[in-house]
């Protein structure tokens, strides 16, 4: 199935937020992640199912001082 991530079209395999994250070594690192417009918690990334057509939009939080 197809996505846009980050506004570039990618396809993918998993099924799952948490199985999307984890593919790409995301998941546990220091992001936040909007769904089809939605902020998702942290604890939602398994039940957070994917489906054709959806947005993500993956941010990495930076440290700085």
């Amino acid at each position: 199935m197809y996505l846009k991530v980050n506004g570039e079209e990618e396809s993918v395999n998993e099924l799952t937020l948490a199985a999307y994250l984890e593919a790409r070594g995301l998941l546990g690192r220091r992001i936040a992640v909007e769904h089809n417009g939605e902020i998702v918690p942290k604890s939602a990334y398994e039940s957070t199912t994917l489906h054709e057509g959806d947005v993500l939009e993956i941010v990495h939080a930076i440290g700085g001082g």
